[in-house]
């Protein structure tokens, strides 16, 4: 079943919250994490355990307070458009014009394992 889980958390520092992000997106069954440093929370999206979540981000250092679980919130809803109706454009050339017709040369990209001659040769 898939869970929020919203933690208070000091979030000070890159080199901290970097630490912090990687350690919580190691938990099995994390979708979505979200950081509000205003607020200093870390909302937790997935089917991971809440238990699990706070106990790897005390093993980075962090003090955790957990502020909620539950369900996340419902995506919200677009009212529904009525179709448009297309205008007539006039219809342009498919045809792509070369901007140097006299010198086309086709271009063809090669790594050294499809190279034709593998020996080196200096000359």
């Amino acid at each position: 079943m898939v869970k929020k889980t919203v933690l208070k958390v000091d979030l000070s520092g890159d080199k901290g919250r970097k630490k912090l992000l990687k350690a919580i997106s190691g938990v099995q069954g994390v979708d979505k994490i979200e950081v509000d440093a205003a607020k200093g929370t870390i909302s937790v999206t997935g089917d991971a355990d809440p238990y699990d979540i706070i106990v790897r981000t005390r093993k980075v250092g962090k003090f955790v307070e957990l502020v909620s679980v539950g369900p996340p919130p419902a995506p919200p809803k677009e009212p529904q458009k009525k179709p448009e109706e297309k205008k007539a454009e006039p219809k342009k050339d498919d045809k792509k014009t070369d901007p140097n017709p006299q010198f086309h040369y086709p271009v063809v990209y090669m790594d050294r394992y499809n190279e034709p001659n593998v020996g080196c040769s200096i000359m």
